[in-house]
């Protein structure tokens, strides 16, 4: 069974050595590396070719601008094998990760997909609250306890990419979520394997939450899945909206409600999101009520981020696309 691990990157000169040397020292390495660089403006390129120089397995893929779906397909399509491992810059790999993932394809010929385990990196005080703010905690899957199923810590075959077209290439985000769900959705088998684990890297600070929540909201809308987030929110935020304008009218002195109903949502689901993940991170109670006020703004910061991503996309994309569905239906007839 021989593995061809593909990689999209851009602009990753900072993190691409310590991926590229996880690769390589791996117990069951690959049997190639191919990285399609989508239009890096630093160093990236060049730190890939220095590995290429020295021997290492690597192709290099320069795919001009590309986002993500596309920088996979691209590499999938001139990888060499038949299976297809797939990861993230700015991920580290645990030594055993393909070992792993390899040894549990190898145990049922009906097994097309496997999926690693992964964890997020909580080496700050910020990083540790903005994992309990957003990252789902582990759940029990297939009988045993993992996060759910994440792209850049998976095996497949090659068949079942190209049964699905591959990844959608026009998202900045989600399309890896699209990719996994008609995949399952054609009927090939997934199975998890928690050996086989990740570690991703979050965001460090507020602002750098929110610049990259607002590209997922934007982009979550673009890949129809509406209301597997936005929606709630919008909904909440509706009706302390519509509170805040009657308190304004009626009694302005009243206008204390919808703001007290607004830190007091905010507080339930800090307290909410930090019993769920009791297990993943115990503290005591003086730390998590630190904890809460961290979890709290962060929670506020993903909320900004997915009215004003909401507000983009009918601005950026509803309007363009209503602007070109008659020339596209008159084309079509």
């Amino acid at each position: 069974m021989k593995v061809s691990v593909v990689v999209p990157v851009r602009n990753e000169e900072n993190s691409i050595r310590q991926l590229l040397d996880s690769l390589l020292e791996q117990t069951r390495p690959p049997d190639e590396i191919v990285i399609t660089d989508g239009g890096s403006l630093d160093a990236t390129p060049q730190i890939i070719e220095e590995y290429i120089r020295k021997g290492a397995p690597v192709r290099l893929i320069r795919a001009g601008a590309a986002l993500p779906g596309r920088g996979r397909n691209l590499g999938a399509a001139q990888a060499s094998f038949e299976w297809l491992g797939f990861t993230d810059a700015g991920i580290r790999l645990a030594k055993n990760w393909l070992e792993a993932l390899v040894a549990k394809a190898e145990e049922d010929d009906s097994i097309d997909v496997v999926y690693g385990a992964w964890q997020p990196v909580t080496d700050t005080f910020f990083k540790e609250c903005a994992a309990i703010a957003y990252v789902p905690p582990p759940a029990p899957r297939d009988g045993i306890t993992m996060r759910p199923r994440f792209i850049a810590s998976s095996l497949l075959r090659r068949e079942a990419w190209q049964a699905v077209n591959g990844f959608p290439e026009d998202l900045r985000s989600a399309e890896d979520l699209i990719f996994m769900n008609r995949v399952e959705n054609a009927g090939y088998r997934s199975v998890f394997e928690p050996r086989a684990e990740v570690h991703w890297d979050l965001r460090p600070t507020l602002g750098a939450t929110f610049k990259r929540f607002l590209v997922y909201s934007r982009n979550n809308i673009r890949a129809g899945l509406f209301r597997q987030w936005q929606a709630t929110i919008l909904i909440r935020y509706g009706v302390l909206a519509v509170l805040l304008v009657a308190a304004l009218i009626v009694e302005p002195s009243w206008v204390w409600f919808p703001i007290a109903a607004w830190l007091f949502m905010l507080v339930a689901r800090a307290v909410v999101s930090i019993r769920r993940n009791r297990f993943c991170y115990p503290a005591s109670f003086l730390h998590n009520v630190m904890r809460g006020v961290m979890v709290m703004s962060l929670l506020a910061v993903l909320d900004a981020a997915a009215i004003i991503g909401s507000i983009q996309w009918l601005l950026l994309d509803s309007f363009r696309w209503s602007r070109k569905a008659p020339v596209e239906a008159g084309d079509g007839a």
